[in-house]
């Protein structure tokens, strides 16, 4: 009886003892920028320091990242695509969405400039020059929230790109910049991870500031309906500390001391229409 008991016993605590460890594991599913830039390197420790909880980040494209939280393979969402974030909040799969940080995009290109377009106050009217002069340009295509604006602004431009001079390298942003840089071509970044590849990459910026360059980061929740292994409060905890006053200053701030500028500007509490420089 005593042998049964203790066996019992045993089962039980392997039963639970996985479910509470997995209840102090965040999975942070979100894209190449915010890992490539250094960004977690410093928010992820800070979190975890606060809260007791580990987090296990999945840095992937943006496409992907909202696709992981939708099967419920992830806690928590801070990603940079509004239009296909908006979605998935219709759609029940994600909720509460946050508008956390801000920062841009630019086209970057060879110093000799062979499509003209340095200083163009007009992204769309850039992409159409490149394509125009077919030189060469390397895309993400991975559906990422950059391959996402690059793609708009092919349409906006009234271009399909294809041909040699269109390059796809299916790499994250600090890889594509690589790439770029090697083929000294034009390609699309986000200004924080340019800023931290700087040293690496010989590309200047040759277009910025246009409305439709703006980089908006939000951060979702993920509904627990999505899978049995989502930890709804792991990623709630996540999501609250991402929109924290502590938080948003450490964002207002990252970067400066390296590069001489924020990498980011936190918008916790702005509706998206009236966030952008003024």
């Amino acid at each position: 009886m005593i042998v049964r008991l203790l066996a019992a016993l045993a089962a039980l605590l392997g039963m639970t003892g996985p479910a509470v460890a997995q209840s102090t594991s965040v999975i942070l599913s979100t894209t190449t920028s915010t890992q490539d830039s250094g960004l977690l390197d410093v928010l992820v420790p800070l979190f975890e320091s606060k809260t007791g909880h580990t987090v296990k980040t999945l840095s992937v494209g943006t496409g992907q990242a909202l696709a992981l939280a939708a099967r419920g393979e992830a806690d928590v969402a801070l990603v940079h695509a509004p239009t296909i974030e908006k979605k998935y909040v219709a759609e029940g799969k994600l909720s509460n969405r946050r508008l956390v940080m801000y920062n841009d995009f630019v086209i970057i290109g060879p110093a000799e400039d062979p499509a003209k377009i340095k200083g163009l106050p007009d992204a769309a009217l850039a992409m159409k020059r490149i394509a125009a002069s077919q030189a060469r340009f390397v895309s993400r295509g991975d559906k990422s929230g950059t391959n996402i604006l690059e793609q708009a602004l092919w349409k906006q431009a009234g271009v399909e790109p294809q041909g040699a001079w269109y390059i796809e390298s299916g790499q994250g942003m600090g890889q594509t910049l690589g790439i770029a840089d090697d083929r000294r071509a034009y390609t699309l970044a986000d200004r924080g991870t340019y800023l931290a590849f700087g040293k690496r990459v010989n590309l200047p910026i040759l277009v910025e500031k246009d409305r439709p360059l703006l980089n908006i980061y939000s951060v979702m929740e993920v509904n627990p309906a999505n899978g049995p292994r989502v930890n709804a409060i792991g990623g709630k905890a996540f999501a609250d500390f991402m929109v924290s006053p502590d938080t948003q200053a450490v964002i207002k701030t990252f970067g400066v001391a390296k590069y001489g500028q924020p990498l980011f500007a936190p918008i916790a509490g702005q509706r998206e229409e009236d966030v952008g420089p003024r």
